[in-house]
C-alpha cells in the first residue's frame, strides 16, 4: 500500500509539473490495473495450494477405504494371533489371487478352508481342534504324528463358536449341492409326478415346463355266482344259472400344469354323493395383464354374472373365454347346463311337489295284480281319489312261490292256472267266458273242465301226463306246477283290498313262480278263487 501511495504522489507530481489533464486520466487507469493486478496474485496462488492439498487428502481416503475393504475379508477377527506386518513386500497377486489356495502358514481364519483347488491333504497330515485349558483357548493346526508343522492358529470359546458353526453350515450345503448334482440326469421316472421340459415353447407357455401329478385308488371286484336247482318244475335249461359279479371303485385325481398358463384338473370318483360330482374335467389358461386373452377355461365351467338383469349360472360344462379389449371387457360361454332348479309348494302344511318316474323304473317282479279285472279297472277306480269308487273288497289272499329255501312248514303241491277266474280276457280261446262282470270261478269253463274232465291232474305225478294231453295247453304258459311251494306269512306282502293287487317285500326271483288264491265282496256277493 506505501508503494501504491508513493506511485500516485509522483504521478501527480509529474502531472503538475508536465502533462496536461488529459494525459494525467490515461495514467490513472493504467494505475489502478497495475495495483489490481498486484492484489490478485497472492490470492490465487493461495486457492491453487488449497485445491492441491484437498485432492491429497481425497486420495489418501480413498486408498484408506480400498485396504479396509481388502481387510475385511474375514469376518471373524482373531484376537490372538499377530497380523501381518508389512503388505508392501508381498505381491498383489498373492495376497488377493482369483482362485482362492489355502496357504501353507495360516494367517487368516479363511485359511483354515480347502477350496476346490487345493489338493487333498495326505492320510498322515491332520488338521485337528485342541482346547488348552491353562491358557484358555482353541488350538487349530496340521500335525504329523504328534507335531504341528506350522504355527497353530488360537481361538477364544467365542470365536472357535462363530468358526466351527460357519464351517458346519459351509459342508452341509457343500453336501447338498453335490447330491443334487449327482442325481442330474438320473432321475427316476415316476408317474405319480411326471416332469417334461417345454424347451422353446417356453416363451407361449411360459417357465416351468410340464408336470403332471396324479393320486387316487382303483379297486375291482370280480365274482361268479352259479345256482343249480334240482326242480322237476323248471326246465331243464333253468335249472342251472351262472350270473356275473363285476363292480369297481375308482377315486383318481389328476393335476397337470404347462409353464404358467395352463392348468389341468380331472376328478373321478364312482363314489360321488350327486352324479355332477362323479366326473371333473377343467383346462384353464390364464393371461398376463397386459394381453387380451385374459382366461380361457373349458370343461366344468361357471358364468359368474355381477349384473343382476343377467343372472350367473354354475354346474355349466363347456367353453369359456373372458377379453379385455382397453376398457372394455367380453365374457364368452358356450355350455350346456348340467344342473335343474325346481321349486316346491306348500298348501296346509303339506308340500306338493310334481314329479314323473318311467315305467322301466319302477319296482320289478314286486307288485301284482290279482286278475286282469283290477288291472283294467285301476284307473277308473282311481279317478275320484282320495275316494277309491272300485266296489271291491277282498277278504282273504294265499300267496304261494317255489320253495328255494328248503322249509318244510306250510308247504304243499299245487297247480297254478293262468285264465282260471278271467271274465274278459283269456289267453287260450278253448275256454269260453260267460258274461259274468266279476272275476269267478264261473266266469269261464276252465274251472268246471278241471273239475270234471281233468280232475285226474290233482295227483302231483299225473299233472303233467294230464294237462300235457289237452290239446294247445302247455306247461309254463297255460298253467304251472309246483311241487312242495311255501306259503308266504302276511308280513312277506301287503294287499290293498280295494284296488286287487298285492305287494311282495322281497323281489321275485326270475326262476320263481307266484300263484294266489283269494276271497273278495262285490255288490254284497262274495266271490271265491
Amino acid at each position: 500500500m506505501n508503494l501504491l501511495n508513493n506511485i500516485i504522489k509522483s504521478l501527480l507530481n509529474l502531472h503538475i509539473r508536465v502533462f496536461s489533464a488529459r494525459t494525467l486520466v490515461v495514467v490513472l487507469v493504467m494505475s489502478t490495473i497495475a495495483a489490481y493486478a498486484m492484489t490478485q496474485t497472492p490470492l490465487r496462488l493461495s486457492q491453487q495450494r488449497r485445491r492441491a492439498a484437498a485432492e491429497q487428502r481425497r486420495a489418501a481416503d480413498a486408498t484408506q477405504k480400498q485396504a479396509d475393504a481388502n481387510n475385511q475379508k474375514d469376518t471373524l477377527a482373531i484376537t490372538a494371533q499377530p497380523l501381518l506386518a508389512d503388505d508392501d513386500s508381498i505381491p498383489d497377486s498373492l495376497l488377493h489371487p482369483r482362485w482362492q489356495i489355502q496357504r501353507t502358514l495360516p494367517i487368516t481364519l479363511d485359511d483354515l478352508s480347502q477350496g476346490a483347488a487345493d489338493l487333498k491333504r495326505p492320510d498322515n497330515l491332520k488338521q485337528q481342534v485342541e482346547y488348552n485349558d491353562s491358557i484358555d483357548r482353541y488350538v487349530i493346526g496340521s500335525k504329523i504324528s504328534d507335531t504341528y508343522i506350522n504355527a497353530p492358529v488360537m481361538m477364544t470359546a467365542q470365536e472357535y463358536m462363530k468358526w466351527s458353526e460357519r464351517k458346519l453350515m459351509q459342508d452341509f450345503f457343500r453336501k447338498k449341492n453335490d447330491e443334487i448334482y449327482q442325481a442330474k440326469g438320473k432321475e427316476k421316472f415316476d408317474f405319480t409326478d411326471m416332469h417334461f421340459d417345454l424347451g422353446p415353447a417356453e416363451k407361449i407357455f411360459g417357465p416351468g415346463g410340464v408336470r403332471i401329478k396324479t393320486q387316487g385308488t382303483a379297486e375291482l371286484k370280480f365274482g361268479a355266482t352259479m345256482k343249480n336247482i334240482d326242480n322237476p318244475s323248471l326246465p331243464v335249461r333253468n335249472r342251472k344259472t351262472t350270473t356275473m359279479d363285476f363292480d369297481e371303485k375308482v377315486n383318481l385325481n389328476l393335476n397337470g400344469r404347462v409353464g404358467d398358463k395352463v392348468n389341468l384338473n380331472l376328478n373321478y370318483n364312482t363314489d360321488a354323493t350327486f352324479d355332477f360330482d362323479a366326473q371333473s374335467l377343467k383346462l384353464k389358461y390364464d393371461g398376463k395383464e397386459d394381453e387380451i386373452v385374459k382366461l380361457v377355461e373349458a370343461g366344468n365351467v361357471s358364468f359368474p354374472s355381477n349384473s343382476s338383469l343377467i343372472k350367473g349360472a354354475s354346474s355349466l360344462f363347456g367353453l369359456r373365454t373372458d377379453l379385455q379389449f382397453g376398457k372394455l371387457k367380453l365374457q364368452l360361454v358356450a355350455s350346456q347346463k348340467k344342473s335343474s332348479t325346481k321349486s316346491v309348494s306348500s298348501k296346509g302344511g303339506k308340500q306338493f311337489t310334481p314329479f314323473e318316474i318311467a315305467a322301466a323304473n319302477y319296482e320289478d317282479n314286486r307288485h301284482f295284480f290279482l286278475a286282469q279285472y283290477f288291472h283294467d279297472r285301476y284307473d277308473e277306480s282311481m279317478r275320484s281319489l282320495p275316494n277309491l269308487t272300485s266296489g271291491v273288497k277282498i277278504n282273504r289272499v294265499e300267496i304261494w312261490v317255489t320253495n328255494k329255501t328248503g322249509t318244510t312248514a306250510n308247504t304243499r303241491n299245487i297247480i297254478a292256472l293262468t285264465d282260471l277266474g278271467e271274465n274278459r280276457t283269456v289267453s287260450n280261446q278253448q275256454w269260453g267266458v260267460t258274461g259274468q262282470p266279476v272275476p269267478s270261478n264261473a266266469a269261464n269253463s276252465e274251472y268246471s273242465s278241471m273239475t270234471s274232465q281233468y280232475v285226474a291232474a290233482r295227483n302231483i305225478d299225473e299233472t303233467s301226463t294230464v294237462l300235457d294231453g289237452i290239446p294247445g295247453f302247455h306247461g309254463g304258459s297255460d298253467y304251472e306246477k309246483l311241487e312242495k311251494a311255501r306259503l308266504l306269512n302276511s308280513s312277506e306282502y301287503t294287499v290293498n283290498t280295494s284296488l286287487g293287487y298285492v305287494s311282495l317285500k322281497t323281489q321275485l326271483q326270475t326262476d320263481q313262480v307266484l300263484a294266489v288264491a283269494y276271497e273278495y265282496t262285490y255288490g254284497g256277493q262274495t266271490c271265491l278263487l
